[in-house]
Order: structure tokens, then sequence, then C-alpha cells
């Protein structure tokens, strides 16, 4: 049996307990270290969470010998820097998503995990889940008929003052951080990039979206029509509309132990169960099988730049108020406005 793999965590962030069970969890890794911009702090974590050590800066994790598999989960604007650091450091990463805010960093990172070997995969969890791979099979087998139209949401209220997420220099705005999800599923329901994007947006004093509405058409006359925010209710939904039915999905971003699809046909409405799973050990296992078994990632680095793309394209239209094609997708080497 191969020996676990060495777990570091980059930073103290909340983020980080949706990681920690599976890693605790899992027989294939071992959860080592915690890093931290100051050691006290580092010192603290590490004994909360049962962490076997602890370090005061970034750099000091990153030259630690043993340690296999860094998490990233920085704010969005540090995520290529330190993402970049990791893989040179000689570590496969498992980077939050956005995976980057601009198409020259997800490239330069894509360069970087090439040159030296190491794993490199954005993590969305939701594409690991079994719920996710049966909506996937359920409209790849035909059952809903000719695929027409998808509609997504994702918003929640966002109380916490200065947060970074409403710090556009820092990545923030709504788009990126729960807008990207429903971009990211449509896109592989279809299994195919945008031909055309259209955005509007709602700013806030920091000059990112509070809130984003968005429509994506695919080829075959696929459209998409979506919408993320930090001001609204919690909402959290998917449904997928073709020919002979339509696939609703409470949950699709997070789903949980025990989930549920509705698939309507004319008056027939059939739920389906589906199996339940924790919802962030999908990710750890699919990396962990990459890095032994050489197993692609579920989440490519081709997908990640997809989403990236879509999501600059659709900033970049909200900005001019007029519609992206694909042609100047993959040209947004920029952070947008």
């Amino acid at each position: 049996m191969d020996r676990p793999l060495n777990w570091g965590l980059l930073s103290t962030a909340k983020i980080n307990r949706s990681l920690i069970k599976p890693l605790n969890a899992s027989k294939r890794t071992r959860l080592l270290a915690a890093a931290s911009r100051s050691q006290s702090t580092a010192d603290a974590y590490a004994r909360e969470w049962k962490i076997p050590r602890a370090y005061g800066s970034y750099e000091a994790l990153l030259a630690d010998p043993e340690i296999d598999v860094i998490y990233n989960p920085l704010p969005n604007h540090l995520h290529a820097e330190w993402t970049i650091k990791a893989l040179r450091a000689g570590k496969h990463v498992l980077c939050e998503k956005p995976l980057a805010l601009t198409l020259e960093e997800v490239d330069a990172m894509t360069a970087a995990s090439k040159e030296t070997g190491k794993v490199l995969m954005e993590a969305f969890m939701y594409r690991h889940h079994p719920q996710t791979l049966k909506v996937k099979e359920i409209v790849d087998s035909g059952a809903l008929g000719k695929l027409q139209f998808m509609r997504g949401s994702f918003t929640f209220t966002l109380t916490r003052e200065g947060n970074f997420r409403t710090v556009k220099e820092m990545g923030g705005g709504s788009i990126w951080d729960v807008g990207c999800y429903p971009i990211s599923y449509a896109r592989m329901i279809v299994g195919a990039e945008p031909l055309e994007v259209f955005g509007w947006q709602v700013e806030g004093p920091g000059g990112c979206d509070l809130s984003f509405v968005g429509q994506m058409r695919f080829e075959g006359d696929v459209l998409f029509q979506f919408d993320s925010g930090f001001k609204s209710p919690f909402r959290s939904n998917m449904e997928i509309v073709g020919s002979e039915a339509t696939l609703k999905i409470p949950y699709p971003f997070k789903p949980g132990q025990n989930t549920k699809l509705i698939l309507t046909c004319g008056d027939r409405e059939e739920a389906i169960n589906t199996k339940g799973q924790e919802l962030y050990l999908g990710e750890v296992e699919n990396l962990v099988s990459a890095v032994l078994h050489g197993e692609p990632p579920r989440v490519t680095l081709e997908d990640s730049r997809g989403n990236a793309a879509a999501i600059l394209a659709l900033l970049e239209s909200a900005a001019q108020r007029k519609p992206i094609s694909s042609q100047k997708m993959n040209l947004y080497n920029k952070t947008t406005n």
C-alpha cells in the first residue's frame, strides 16, 4: 500500500475546516502541518485542530521536505503567486476556486505544473460528489431529450464588513466567489465552452459586483441564465430543461449526505435519490489518485481556464454593456472591470 500523502494547510482560513475532516478520515492522507503569518497564530491553530506541525510563515511550510501536498485557501488574488511557489518547492497543490483571476495567471500556473511534474487541481468540490456524477449521467443518457436551457442561482447575504470578497483588488465580487459555481456547472453539463455571453452587475463601494446576472449561449441553441450575489437570501439551485423532460437539482453546489433530484416529464414527477458523500472527500481522493496513480484530475487545468475565460468575458460584457463572443474570450489576460 502507498504511504499516506502528507498535507499542509497554507494559512488558517475558515474554509480549512471543510478539508480537515476528510484529510483525517482518508487512509491515504495525513494532515501534517499548518502555516500562518505569525508563529503564535499557527501554534494556537495547530493545537486546536491537533495538527502536528505549525509554521509561522508560508515559506517555512513550503520548505518542509516531508510535505507532499499543499492546500491553498488564500484570498483569490494570492492563488497564483503561492500556488506557483508551492509547485516550484516540489509540492502538489489543491487550490481553492477560482484558480486565478486572469488567463495569464492560469497559464503561468499550468506551466509551473508541467515544468515541475506536480499535480495542480482547482477545488470545485461539487464536481466529485455522486449527485453531480448522476446528473451528468442522466443528461448524457438522453433522458431529458435534446438539451435546450439551463438556469442556476447561488446567492447569500454577506454581512462581514471589510471582507476580501468585496475588495476588487483582492479578486472580490459575487461572480468570482459563488457565480463561478453555476458557470462551471453549465459548462460541465454541455461539455463545451460558450459561444457568447452577456452580463449585468450591481457594483458595491469597492468596485466589484454585489450582484451579477448573466447569460451564456452554447452551440446547438443551448441557453443558460444564472445569478449570483451577496445581498440576497441564500439560494442554491440548478434546473436543466430538455425537449422531453426537466431535471431540478435543489442543492447542486453543496450536496450533502442525502440528496434528491426531481425529474419531471409531462404530468409525472419522479424523485431520484442519489448516494450521499462527505462534500469535500471526493476532491481529496481524486487529487491523491492523480498523485499516486496518475489518474486524471476530474477538474482539469483546461477546464479551469475555460471557467476563468467565461467569467472574465461576463465581467467585460457587464462593463461594456454588450455581448462578448467566443473569439474574444481567450484574449482576457488582465483583470477586468
